[in-house]
């Protein structure tokens, strides 16, 4: 395999979703998936940054959104790219209403929980993908 599937979390600084999107991103880049995944950072999108663009044009990412405003997956898509499954943090609370996300810089260990069960997911995902079972979302 010679890409890698591109993670984009939101960037909701001082937001405990945003927090949770990307201790979740870290989660799978570092310890679930390193040698599948890579991360590009929303703030280098945004900034229309050459090298966040080229990344995802061409590749298959999974957006993480925090709120209903759909940054990373709208973002990603005006840099050129298709977003091949996205995931936002509120569907995953729904799913898991007793992991209560609180704090910011430091997550609660609801917090941190919510983030392995997303990061999970994402793991999953990122396997499908790379296995050719995931269509674009």
């Amino acid at each position: 395999m010679s890409k890698r599937v591109i993670i984009v979390p939101c960037s909701g600084i001082g937001k405990t979703y945003g927090t949770v999107t990307r201790e979740a991103a870290y989660q799978v880049a570092e310890e679930l998936r390193p040698e599948t995944t890579a991360i590009v950072p929303l703030s280098l999108l945004v900034l229309g940054d050459e090298g966040a663009r080229a990344a995802v044009q061409g590749a298959q990412v999974i957006t993480m959104d925090g709120c209903s405003l759909a940054c990373a997956t709208l973002n990603v898509r005006q840099a050129g790219g298709a977003v091949a499954k996205d995931f936002t943090v509120l569907d995953a609370f729904r799913r898991n209403k007793a992991l209560k996300p609180r704090g910011i810089s430091e997550l609660n260990e609801g917090g941190q929980a919510l983030a392995r069960v997303l990061a999970d997911e994402i793991a999953q995902t990122t396997d499908e993908l790379i296995a050719g079972g995931v269509d674009h979302a």
